[in-house]
């Protein structure tokens, strides 16, 4: 599904003119909602933890595998969107995703049983995993070459402001409930307020979909050159020739290798070396417990003594800073280079790491951490989060977009997203059930990871700042 074709010098498919550059960032601003979304549903589950244990009784194991288990939908979305898209269209994949957020806020705001709420999310981990997918396919072959990177970067940042969002609306939710996960707000509770709001941004991101072409790709697969030709004068301006960039973009699709899960196999160790080294990167991001910090930081304040009110505060706060750290990232990407990046940041989440296990093994006094525990644990929180965000949030999802020799790069970048799933569910299951036995413990065990990731960036993972993605190999 990625538009990998970059035209000769001359063609005309290097830049769009000024007066079509605003339509061509509307395209992929609309676009990037569902990555608005994906960071959103991931997310907004964080302030429904507490009371979700509260109202169904259940345990901390049996609580873990209802958050988790969107991760399962998320790993189905994104295995089968590709043919999704590449069947019906992009357009059609982004309205189907759309829909399937909306009802997943509804059925989650409004389930019978716990079986009922672990089914709709589910369906909205299906939606995540899709837009996962469309929204940089889609961005990438709508964008003229010469902006491709800058607005391929749309999507990551709107994961990170849905993310931010989410913990705002928890936040206000909250004090509308005075302070109670559990507070009734006109007929409901507070949580299930939580999880219905998005249906606002799943409405409005279904809207905008009708408001944005088909990619030129898609059309050109199934044979409406002329409508093509239309959508390519959109984005790149009346100067291009439109003729010479439909036979660029088809005669690029017919020489592509469609790569093959038997192309990863190597004669030793299963996998070629260089897909051990994705599928590394992959799991590394996961390992460090990232995910905790946005699926039970609500759950995790308040279990060393934060009121519910702050800890939902100190939630909004964490992504701002992950927002910070991405847009750092953004603008040092291409500067310092990728391993520079992820060694500085493994570096930072290892000591941040490190001194949350230490804090979080005194013991409470009063059902509160020590004062300057308490203010260790804070602070050292959000600074592990801006150390991930400016290094592996961003950086992983570059390499694994650079590093796949071209033959192999569709389905390697596969094995590996499949990879990080199944690394964030094993995290995601397991945190509730390893804090129960022992918190410092669990952060010495993230901790364990992030040192462990940077003689594994330093021994296998090779720069591919500045190359061309035919010299990788």
């Amino acid at each position: 599904m990625t538009s990998t074709e970059q035209p000769p010098p001359g063609s005309g498919g290097g830049a769009a003119h000024p007066e079509h550059l605003g339509h061509v960032i509307f395209i992929s601003a609309a676009a990037a909602m569902g990555g608005f979304l994906f960071g959103y549903d991931s997310s907004v589950i964080n302030g429904a933890v507490e009371a979700i244990r509260d109202r169904y009784d259940i345990g901390s194991g049996t609580l873990a595998q209802v958050i988790a288990i969107a991760l399962i939908g998320c790993a189905i979305g994104a295995a089968t969107a590709g043919r999704i898209a590449d069947r019906i269209g992009r357009i059609r994949c982004m309205q189907i995703a759309a829909v399937l957020f909306t009802i997943s806020a509804v059925g989650s705001a409004l389930p019978f049983d716990l079986w009922d709420l672990a089914f709709w999310r589910i369906v909205g981990g299906f939606a995540i995993g899709m837009a996962s997918v469309i929204g940089p396919a889609y961005i990438a072959e709508v964008s003229p070459p010469a902006y491709r990177g800058r607005l391929a970067s749309f999507q990551q940042a709107a994961i990170v402001i849905g993310i931010a969002v989410s913990q705002l609306v928890n936040y206000g939710i909250l004090q509308l409930a005075d302070g109670e996960q559990r507070g009734e707000i006109g007929g409901l509770e507070a949580w299930q307020w939580m999880l219905g709001v998005m249906v606002v941004p799943a409405m409005l991101y279904g809207l905008l979909s009708f408001a944005i072409p088909e990619s030129p790709r898609f059309l050109i697969s199934v044979g409406k050159n002329e409508r093509a030709k239309e959508v390519l004068r959109e984005v790149e301006g009346e100067h291009v020739d439109l003729d010479a960039r439909v036979a660029e973009i088809d005669h690029a699709m017919r020489r592509e290798h469609k790569s093959r899960f038997k192309d990863l196999l190597g004669s030793r160790f299963g996998f070629l070396p260089i897909v051990w080294v994705g599928i590394g990167l992959s799991v590394f991001q996961q390992l460090v417990g990232i995910n905790v910090a946005f699926y039970y930081s609500s759950t995790l304040w308040q279990s060393v003594g934060i009121d519910p009110t702050d800890s939902f505060f100190y939630s909004f706060t964490t992504s701002i800073v992950n927002i910070i750290g991405t847009v750092i990232a953004m603008v040092l990407v291409d500067r310092v280079g990728r391993r520079p990046l992820a060694l500085v940041g493994s570096a930072g989440m290892a000591i941040s790491l490190a001194l949350e296990a230490w804090a979080f093994s005194y013991d409470l006094v009063d059902g509160k951490l020590p004062n300057t525990q308490g203010v260790v644990a804070l602070v050292a929180a959000h600074v592990f989060v801006l150390f991930f965000a400016l290094s592996w949030g961003v950086v992983v999802w570059v390499f694994l977009g650079e590093m796949f020799p071209n033959k192999i790069r569709a389905a390697a970048l596969g094995v590996a997203a499949s990879a990080q799933w199944i690394a964030n569910w094993a995290i995601t299951a397991s945190f509730p059930s390893l804090a129960d036995w022992n918190l410092s413990g669990t952060y010495i065990i993230y901790t364990f990871f992030a040192v462990l990731s940077i003689p594994f960036v330093l021994l296998f993972v090779k720069e591919t700042k500045g190359k061309a993605l035919e010299e990788m190999g």
